[in-house]
């Protein structure tokens, strides 16, 4: 089997594949992209999820250690589950929804009681701190890609899987 002079042959790969880059053939499916603003944003209230967990552990660590708690201290080791465990299944259910309508503004609520931990552990201010920041800049940071995204599918027809 001989290839056209004008295509080099190309060399197949360690697992049975042609070494290179896949083009997109005309009438090929693109699969869709999922939004970066999505992703961003899902992965972040995630994260927090597991920040909460965390700090929950600390806040059950510290609960009778004096001088070590915050201004708030919770009664007893079932309120302090409680309390974190409600706010991590909260942000886990809001990670999975933020792509639906008021995801992004329920995901924005939430980032208040994140910050209120602060108050059974205070160290919760500045981590708390530093996710909320990372919240605004994953909703612009996505919302710019995907318009980016946007305008190159407009220009390119051809291999834009978003564009319909």
């Amino acid at each position: 089997m001989s290839t056209p002079p004008s295509q080099p042959a190309a060399q197949p790969s360690r697992y049975g594949r042609a070494a290179g880059p896949v083009r997109p053939s005309p009438g090929d499916r693109i699969k869709p992209k999922k939004p970066a603003k999505v992703q961003f944003a899902s992965t972040t209230l995630l994260l927090e999820a597991f920040l909460v967990v965390f700090a929950t552990l600390v806040a059950y660590g510290l609960r009778n250690v004096p001088y070590s708690r915050g201004p708030l201290e919770l009664p007893n080791a079932a309120s302090i589950w409680l309390v974190g465990g409600v706010l991590a299944v909260v942000l886990l259910v809001l990670s999975r929804t933020v792509g639906t309508p008021g995801g992004y503004v329920a995901g924005s609520v939430v980032q208040v009681p994140v910050l209120a931990f602060g108050l059974v552990v205070p160290m919760m201010f500045v981590v708390g701190g530093l996710f909320v920041v990372l919240w605004v800049v994953s909703l612009r940071l996505g919302g710019r890609i995907d318009r980016e995204r946007a305008a190159y599918d407009a220009q390119h027809p051809e291999t834009a899987p978003n564009a319909d």
